[in-house]
């Protein structure tokens, strides 16, 4: 029988019906072997299972989340990364190893090397933050710069691999690493002999879930093991779904720790055999989660070290689970202090305590106090507002709510006065942008369109699309915020007349940067156009 996957009445999860499959599943207890004789404990240690006690009143359940963000370099990637050099031999440590990362496995790899003695080169692309590359370094690790993208980094560091003659350590793809990875669930296990319903596990190339569904699906087969990814980086769900390895075009880049395109061979196998159940969670529920965490531990995750408990909330939310017990394995916390301001207003939606909406009212005295009446006891966040019509008026507004069904409360209260309203808590362009803008129409702005981007955080990443653009194009609305991220998100206005739509196809082409067309979204219309 094929492998396929059976879509629940959601679309955000999605179950395998793989596991029942013994042909996909590891045989000889092979990975079960590795793990226990993974050599991790001479560089890592063994991480807290701490109850996040707050959340589990809150959810009604047991939640327990397994402390990765612990380790030497606040990341489980250590493990994998050590298991696999120690199995080196003296000749080839003696040559030294190589990985491509601009994250936490260059500085797994970079610790290891220093333990074991050896050399490591760690190939990061040139857009990689100083802060990265400064920790590398501090552990000893030799950079090496080169491309603008990991694809780039991952192509030179095979050169290299083969040109020095160094050996290359895999950040996910390899059973070494996969091995490495399971023994934090043969520490959870040991930790909590008791009833576990179900383990979350954040999914990127898949080397951690593999190592950890190998290890539980041996030991404890009836925990179910339960995948997560953010929607716009979901290639392993599209793989098993698909049956094969399916590589994404583009993918999200606010949890880069799970920010992979096409997944490793031995992980999809391991994965599509062993997993149960998939659960995507977006960008909101991820900022909701690492408040979460913050509120039960004092600790700061990274976006990917939160996909288990945003899953977790969505999973409890979704099967309407009570009493059950839960673990979330927070996989990393390398995350850069000026993206908190982005996770403090983004958390607020995520958890559902405000909603936004676009509101017309008329352009007479007295109806923003009608408006606020209407509101009752709830707060309002957020008003942004600027004359543009005699009649009628178009309101930006934010409003303090308790929970998710509020906002189609609010609609209905809205609608009932007169006053037409579209909720805007999901729109990522309201979201980003328009919040921080000052709104307002201009009769200047012909023939415009409005695209919102993803540029490199890089010096001649804006004067690369201002030089690739037609001189008579005229740029009518720019806004950028910096988030504290490797790359930025930028709205941009361009007049470009309806005779040159083939030219401005070929431009947004040739520059290799995700883009949005937002020309249609009603965001535009009701504040910027």
């Amino acid at each position: 029988m094929a492998a396929t996957a059976r879509a629940r009445k959601t679309t955000t999860k999605i179950k395998s019906t793989a596991s029942a499959q013994p042909s996909l599943i590891p045989s000889g207890d092979s990975y079960l072997q590795r793990i226990l004789n993974a050599r991790v404990y001479e560089i890592a240690r063994e991480t807290s299972l701490t109850p996040a006690k707050n959340l589990g009143k809150r959810l009604g359940n047991k939640i327990f989340l397994k402390r990765e963000d612990e380790q030497a370099v606040f990341s489980f990637k250590l493990r994998g990364a050590y298991n696999k050099m120690a199995h080196l031999s003296a000749e080839q440590l003696g040559k030294g190893v190589i990985c491509a990362s601009a994250g936490n496995h260059a500085q797994g790899v970079a610790l290891s090397a220093k333990k074991l003695s050896c050399r490591a080169v760690i190939v990061m692309p040139v857009t990689t933050p100083k802060v990265k590359i400064d920790a590398v370094q501090a552990l000893g690790g030799e950079v090496v710069l080169f491309g603008d993208s990991y694809t780039d980094a991952y192509g030179h560091a095979l050169e290299l691999e083969q040109a020095q003659g160094l050996s290359f350590v895999h950040p996910f793809d390899d059973p070494d690493v996969i091995a490495g990875q399971g023994t934090i669930a043969m520490e959870l296990l040991r930790q909590h002999p008791g009833p576990i319903d179900a383990i979350f596990v954040a999914i990127g190339g898949g080397g951690l879930i593999s190592g950890v569904a190998a290890y539980i699906k041996a030991v404890r087969p009836e925990i179910k093991i339960i995948g997560v990814q953010t929607k716009d980086s979901d290639a392993m769900l599209r793989s098993v779904r698909a049956g094969k390895r399916v590589q994404l075009a583009d993918v999200g880049l606010f949890s880069d720790g799970t920010a992979v395109k096409l997944v490793g061979e031995e992980t999809f196998r391991v994965t599509r055999a062993l997993v149960d159940d998939f659960v995507r969670v977006d960008t909101d529920a991820v900022c909701a989660a690492i408040k979460d965490v913050f509120e039960d531990t004092r600790s700061i995750l990274e976006p990917a070290g939160a996909l288990g408990v945003a899953a977790i909330k969505q999973y409890v939310a979704e099967q309407g689970c009570k009493g059950k017990t839960f673990v979330a394995i927070t996989c990393g916390a390398n995350m850069n202090f000026d993206r908190l301001r982005f996770v403090a207003e983004r958390a607020e939606v995520g958890e559902h305590r405000e909603a936004l909406f676009a509101v017309t009212i008329p352009e007479q005295q007295g109806s923003f106090k009608r408006l606020c009446e209407l509101l009752g006891p709830r707060s309002v966040t957020e008003f942004n507002y600027r004359i543009s019509d005699a009649a009628q008026a178009h309101v930006f507004v934010g409003i303090a709510t308790q929970k998710r069904e509020e906002s189609q409360k609010l609609l209905k209260t809205f609608s009932k006065a007169g006053f037409a309203s579209t909720d805007l808590t999901d729109n990522e362009l309201a979201k980003q942008h328009v919040r921080h803008m000052v709104g307002g129409r201009s009769e200047l702005a012909q023939n415009e369109r409005l695209y919102r981007f993803i540029f490199p955080e890089r010096p001649g990443a804006l004067m690369r699309f201002l030089s690739s653009m037609r001189p008579e194009w005229n740029i009518s609305l720019f806004h950028y915020r910096n988030q504290g991220a490797d790359y930025g998100r930028i709205l941009v206005g361009l007049q470009v007349p309806k005779s040159d739509n083939a030219a401005l196809k070929s431009f947004l082409a040739s520059l290799n940067y995700p883009y949005e067309d937002e020309t249609n979204n009603p965001v535009y219309q009701f504040f910027l156009r």
